[in-house]
């Protein structure tokens, strides 16, 4: 497949995989690579990725899971039209399908209670808060400015099936409003992992996994870290990315 001149092709290094990205636009990181791993072990039949962006984590779930039936939902027209490319790069037209629309209207675009997971790599600064990037593929990634957090629990409590799953990569500065809005919407959280960069700093990311109406029990999980002391990758961040 013929690359544009502001493209680059990004080795996924998994089971041959590659990515179509922007240059200069949006790209995907470790977020997203590290939400895939985290949910690769909740059975599905039938996942959605909402804000799925470059499609990286359909595409990644597509090698890490058996699943048959995988969805992605991207309300940006340039990003989801380079994602749709990279599906067919890969061979992938059998088992992932996108589609170019608004969040909100996701029960319309897919009925309710139809998947057993859903994953999302949300936007993480609420609008109007810190510093913008001029490229607007960029702020509307970054930025809750098309929907924000409570949009994507409320939709998602809506789109899964009873015991169904919603496993979210966020800020840990919004755990508090991630454990409310998924209660609030009857998505019990189940599991919990903190993300640190090193064993000495405060985690930089979380990963949650809810269920729909599942039972209240909690589990913290044991910490991520993405690198050594000495600044070398850690063993498991490489098992991760495959290295």
């Amino acid at each position: 497949m013929e690359l544009f001149d502001d493209e680059t092709l990004e080795d996924l290094q998994l089971g041959g995989l590659f990515l179509i990205q922007k240059k200069d636009g949006f790209r995907f990181g470790a977020d997203a690579v590290l939400l895939a791993d985290f949910a690769k072990g909740i059975a599905s039949e039938k996942t959605l990725d909402l804000c799925t962006g470059s499609a990286v984590i359909p595409i990644l779930l597509s090698a890490k899971t058996a699943t048959q039936r995988l969805f992605g939902l991207e309300i940006q027209k340039s990003i989801f039209d380079t994602a749709c490319r990279s599906v067919s790069l890969n061979g992938l037209e059998d088992r992932i399908f996108l589609t170019c629309g608004d969040l909100k209207n996701a029960a319309e675009i897919y009925g309710k209670r139809s998947f057993d997971l859903i994953t999302c790599n949300p936007p993480y600064m609420p609008n109007g808060r810190g510093i913008q990037n001029p490229n607007s593929e960029k702020v509307i990634a970054r930025h809750e400015i098309l929907c924000d957090l409570e949009d994507v629990i409320r939709v998602s409590a809506s789109l899964l099936k009873h015991k169904g799953h919603l496993a979210l990569v966020h800020k840990p500065s919004r755990l508090a409003d991630i454990i409310y809005l998924m209660r609030q919407n009857d998505i019990e959280p189940k599991r919990l992992r903190f993300v640190h960069k090193s064993p000495d700093s405060e985690p930089s990311l979380l990963l949650v996994d809810g269920s729909f109406k599942g039972g209240t029990e909690l589990r913290i999980m044991p910490p991520l870290y993405l690198y050594n002391a000495d600044g070398t990758e850690t063993r498991e961040l490489k098992e991760i990315y495959g290295r």
